[in-house]
């Protein structure tokens, strides 16, 4: 068999050069043709640092970066500025810049804060994401990215959401597929492939058959019997492939083509039957083809490398060795390249030289393996160095900058204050004209409203005389409608009165009765609330006491009697025979592991460790205790400026302790994290165990002694319970409880 190495799946193809400058030149033409007061800027510069960085052309993109953070802290709305330090966050974890990293990061979480955008805020958790699987913590970056799918969810439409919900998917499915969840990987990769036929983005749509074919053939590759996990990634292989065809035009890197191909090709030779012989030479042919039509010659080594393994099989060593050579030949004209490809090529070409007694050329490739394998080891040396310094000539200017950057920022706030004043005392300027004018116009309003009554009086008093002998002709009747129209407009107004009053009076009446009987329900409540909290003291009381008791009955009773018991023995054991010794040695031994387990439970019953040094040092003597080579116990302390008050780190001890036994009893845990964090109005404890898990409802429907001693205790800390559970992934318990006793 020849040892080729084959190229593995990855989601960014290689990129031209020209391509990607043409890329960098529209950005660069969009970021200086944007104005400076459009906040749109602030998101083209992040595109266009990206792909700086992507050029290797980092000093230029720190100085553009360092321009619009500047600009950004300033904007009330905080988004921008996140935006800016979450990239600033990843590019200086890229050049492992690892304590800049993390600055950068709490700074674009403390801007996002203050910004109401839910896609910026979900981008900042992607970035905290990013970096955790970066540094290993996987299981918290999984917590990251599934925040970051709720602030996305919860976003309006944009240009750039479904582009970002969409690397929040790929970064889940990488994380599943190393921890081989199968399902997950399966349920985020389905989600990219729906949300790229949703954009209707060839581009996107073949990365997500690509990702759909390489997910279903490492599930394959891990269960060699499911011959449909096989099926479904030659599937996806090939509607990636007619993706390209039929969008050739919109794809900008024809090297997709060869890529797929390549891997579609080795699906079929690794793990298809010999009778696909025909598929691998024509799909590794189209990737040899594709490959030297668009440059990308580490794809035609590979194809070739394909077909040298179909002619090894053959039985054609010769057709064999013409592949590699042809590999050979064609990886040499890369510009870069990877030299364990060589390696491969020089070995198996060795291996057929070797199969055919041809020594002289086996051991020619053997001396060529070996000098690349030097080769590579001294550029991994130099490298190294090269490295080092780069790096502590970056330290070096950034320094510098920083204390340029601190001069810059004192004159930038003097300036800052002098424009403050200056527009302080245009407004007030400004506020005086408008009142001069405001005076000016009532003025005018006055004059015309004079003019206007002038005239009305003049055209009242003509009136006056035209139907001045009307007047007289009807005053009696009028004189006596009057009458008659006041009569009925007092009876009128006196009912009205009537009516207000009365209904005055019943609201009164129903606010009076509906606030007696509030003040009675809340009477009533606070009472059954005191008797609750009482009856719960008497009980945790009582409880605790007997606890003691029974400690100390064990330690001095129980616990004396045993000690004595041993003496006894020990000093037997030098006066009887040797098999009896041997017994006498072995009970010993048996009373010694008794009396261990009695220390134990006493001080489960009743830990000194609690009284004399607090809740922390007790827990941290607890988990070293139970933790064994099946169990680890894991305690963390955050944010805990406070002391808690003794009754209260008791009762939490004991749930603690109660949680823990569950999961150990119950759960068969492997692995149990307690967390406390002191918040500003409250605490909030988290106890996970990775164990069996069960169902929440139907263990509350059973009304279980250790759940109600838990909530006896949480009714008493006055907090929240809240328990999530999942059968085979685990248990995770939340409590919350205020840091004082009032609701």
């Amino acid at each position: 068999m020849i040892k080729f190495l084959c190229i593995s799946f990855m989601f960014l193809c290689a990129v031209k050069p020209s391509h990607a400058q043409e890329v960098l030149d529209n950005l660069k033409t969009q970021y200086e043709n944007t104005s400076a007061d459009n906040p749109e800027k602030f998101y083209i510069a992040g595109k266009y640092i990206q792909a700086l960085f992507f050029n290797k052309k980092e000093q230029l993109a720190y100085t553009i970066l360092d321009e619009n953070i500047k600009k950004a802290v300033q904007l009330k709305d905080g988004g921008y500025a996140a935006y800016l330090y979450a990239i600033e966050a990843m590019s200086n974890r890229i050049n492992e810049e690892t304590e800049a990293s993390k600055s950068s990061l709490r700074k674009a979480k403390d801007f996002a804060e203050r910004s109401k955008n839910q896609e910026i805020k979900g981008y900042v958790s992607y970035c905290e994401g990013w970096l955790l699987v970066r540094d290993n913590k996987e299981g918290e970056a999984v917590r990251s990215f599934l925040n970051a799918i709720n602030h996305f969810d919860a976003a309006p439409a944009s240009p750039t959401l479904n582009s970002r919900k969409s690397s929040t998917y790929k970064e889940l499915t990488s994380i599943y597929a190393n921890w081989n969840e199968y399902q997950l990987q399966e349920k985020y990769s389905q989600l990219a492939l729906n949300l790229a036929r949703q954009q209707k983005d060839p581009v996107a749509i073949f990365d997500a058959y690509m990702l759909m074919g390489y997910m279903y053939e490492q599930r394959y590759i891990a269960d060699e019997s499911n011959l449909h996990t096989r099926d479904q990634a030659e599937q996806y292989y090939l509607k990636a492939i007619d993706t390209y065809n039929k969008n050739k035009n919109k794809i900008p890197f024809p090297s997709s083509l060869s890529f797929v191909a390549n891997n579609l090709a080795n699906l079929y030779h690794r793990f298809f039957p010999a009778s696909y012989k025909d598929k691998v030479i024509f799909y590794a042919d189209l990737a040899r083809k594709q490959g030297l039509a668009t440059g990308q010659y580490t794809h035609v080594a590979s194809a070739y490398g394909i077909m040298a393994e179909v002619a090894v099989k053959n039985n054609e060593p010769e057709r064999a060795k013409e592949y590699l050579l042809a590999a050979l030949t064609t990886i040499t004209q890369s510009a870069v390249y990877d030299q364990n490809i060589m390696l491969s090529i020089y070995e198996s070409l060795s291996d057929i030289a070797e199969s055919e007694n041809n020594l002289v050329e086996a051991i020619h490739y053997q001396r060529a393996y070996m000098e690349t394998f030097k080769s590579i080891h001294n550029q991994e040396q130099l490298e190294l160095g090269r490295k080092l310094e780069a790096q502590f000539e970056k330290e070096r200017q950034q320094q510098e900058l920083i204390n340029m950057q601190l001069e810059a920022d004192k004159k930038e706030q003097q300036i800052s204050l002098m424009h403050s004043i200056s527009l302080q005392q245009k407004q007030e300027f400004e506020n005086l004209k408008l009142h001069e004018e405001n005076q000016r116009k009532k003025l005018e309003l006055t004059e015309l409203e004079s003019i206007k009554r002038s005239q009305e009086l003049k055209l009242s008093r003509l009136e006056a005389q035209n139907r001045a002998q009307d007047i007289l002709n009807y005053k009696n009747e009028i004189v006596y409608k009057e009458k008659i129209s006041k009569y009925y407009i007092s009876l009128i107004v006196v009912f009205l009165l009537a009516v207000i009053f009365l209904l005055y009076a019943y609201k009164q009446r129903s606010r009076s009765l509906r606030q007696n009987r509030e003040l009675y329900n809340f009477s009533l409540d606070k009472e059954r609330q005191n008797v609750k909290i009482a009856t719960l003291t008497a009980m945790l009381d009582g409880q605790e006491k007997e606890r003691g008791r029974m400690a100390r009955d064990l330690h001095d009773g129980l616990g004396g009697l045993l000690s004595s018991t041993k003496i006894s023995l020990s000093q037997l054991s030098d006066q009887v025979a040797s098999p009896i010794k041997n017994d006498l040695e072995n009970s010993l031994k048996q009373m010694d592991t008794a009396v261990e387990e009695l220390r134990r439970v006493a001080h489960n019953l009743m830990p000194d460790l609690l009284n004399r040094y607090g809740l922390q040092e007790a827990l941290k003597d607890y988990a070293a205790r139970m933790s064994n080579e099946r169990l680890d116990i894991d305690v963390q302390f955050l944010h805990m400026e406070s002391d808690l008050e003794k009754d209260k780190q008791l009762l939490i001890y004991r749930i603690i302790q109660e949680l823990v036994n569950n999961a150990i009893k119950h759960a068969s845990a492997k692995q149990i994290l307690i967390q406390l964090v002191e918040e500003e109005t409250q605490y909030h404890l988290t106890v996970e165990d990775d164990g069996e898990g069960f169902d929440v409802e139907k263990v509350k429907g059973n009304q279980s002694a250790g759940l109600h001693n838990i909530q006896y205790r949480i009714d008493f800390l006055k907090g929240k319970l809240h328990i999530h559970s999942e059968i085979n992934v685990g248990t995770s318990v939340e409590i919350t409880f205020p840091k004082n006793n009032t609701k």
